[in-house]
């Protein structure tokens, strides 16, 4: 038997504050395919293996790990952090915003999730329930790669202290991310007035929660005045935060108007847009009422642990994502073609290495 064994082979081994994942679905966002096409002009270092976030399973851990293990399901996070400094990246997306978010990407974390095998930081892995989420509330790998998104905005939502009862407004609340803060704020036992310009994508999202007088919508009309009226009515007189998660071509959008003039005295809003010009505010409007404006870029690390206790209670029902598609490695073209052309509240393709 000895003679069939070969003095030396190959592996992948973890080092210090790694481990080793079997990747067994990623999330292919609407826009990566912009990304990787170069529209986006995102700065990454190449050669890279691509990737975002992903739900794998744990195969070898590095020698400081004290609780993770082999065999554990994982939420892979594709958000890095720097331990020594504030820098942060997103891995095989964006390296960041500085020198030292750069080094990393291009010296470390370089290669990501569409693999069937990635090297990822401890840090970056959350344990899931697995009993719990696949059998006692059904959901699929699918299913909980749309996780990855609701965590976006639960980032902001915690960062300005969203608490029960109160009542936030969620705008643009149409698009993927709009809607996963109306489902999300929901599950944190928040009242919601969602607004969008496309009243069908409205209707879509009332049709899936359920609580629905928990849950209002009002149209964008452009007329700041007559949608500030609506807000108002919706709210039943003021709300208590604004949650903003707005694409780049929304820029000019009256709602973010609107939406601030109906906040109540020392009313928060939490910024996490992706407006790459300035956009104009009612500054003495915001002045008079003490009114905090928050910008957020992602989540902390414990926030994603604190997220997943909404999804294990049954408070946050991922049953409403739709998978559009699943796709192998080798289909990544049409993956990023379907995540780009079929878009919208809570839908999600995946890639399955």
């Amino acid at each position: 038997m000895t003679s069939l064994l070969p003095s030396t082979m190959r592996a992948v081994v973890p080092f210090h504050g790694s481990a080793i994942v079997q990747v067994l679905a990623a999330n292919v966002i609407s826009y990566i395919r912009d990304i990787y096409n170069g529209k986006r002009n995102y700065p990454f270092p190449t050669p890279l293996i691509a990737g975002t976030s992903a739900i794998g399973r744990v195969v070898a851990v590095g020698p400081d790990s004290v609780k993770l293990k082999p065999g554990d399901l994982v939420f892979i996070d594709c958000t890095i952090r720097a331990r020594d400094s504030d820098d942060i990246f997103l891995a095989a997306i964006s390296q960041g915003f500085g020198e030292g978010s750069a080094k990393l990407m291009r010296d470390i974390w370089r290669d990501w999730t569409y693999a069937e095998y990635c090297r990822t930081p401890l840090e970056s892995l959350t344990v899931l329930e697995e009993e719990r989420l696949t059998k006692d509330l059904g959901y699929s790998l699918g299913q909980l790669m749309y996780c990855s998104t609701l965590l976006v905005p639960y980032g902001g939502l915690r960062d300005i202290n969203l608490q029960a009862g109160e009542t936030v407004i969620v705008a643009p609340a149409t698009g993927p991310f709009g809607g996963a803060a109306v489902l999300v704020a929901l599950a944190m036992g928040a009242k919601v007035v969602a607004m969008g310009r496309n009243t069908e994508s409205l209707a879509r999202i009332s049709a899936c929660v359920s609580q629905p007088e928990r849950l209002r919508t009002v149209p964008i009309t452009n007329d700041t005045e007559a949608d500030l009226e609506s807000l108002k009515e919706a709210c039943g007189s003021e709300a208590d935060a604004y949650f903003d998660i707005g694409p780049r071509e929304a820029v000019t959008s009256t709602h973010f108007k609107s939406a601030i003039l109906a906040l109540r005295q020392a009313g928060r809003v939490s910024l996490m847009g992706g407006y790459l010009h300035d956009v104009p505010s009612p500054h003495f409007p915001i002045v008079r009422k003490n009114n905090r404006l928050q910008g957020k870029w992602m989540y902390e690390r414990s926030e994603v642990r604190d997220f997943f206790k909404l999804v294990n209670a049954g408070l946050l029902d991922l049953s409403v994502c739709e998978v559009t598609g699943e796709f192998g490695l080798e289909e990544f073209k049409e993956a990023c073609d379907v995540a780009a052309e079929r878009a919208g509240f809570a839908k999600t393709v995946v890639i399955r290495p």
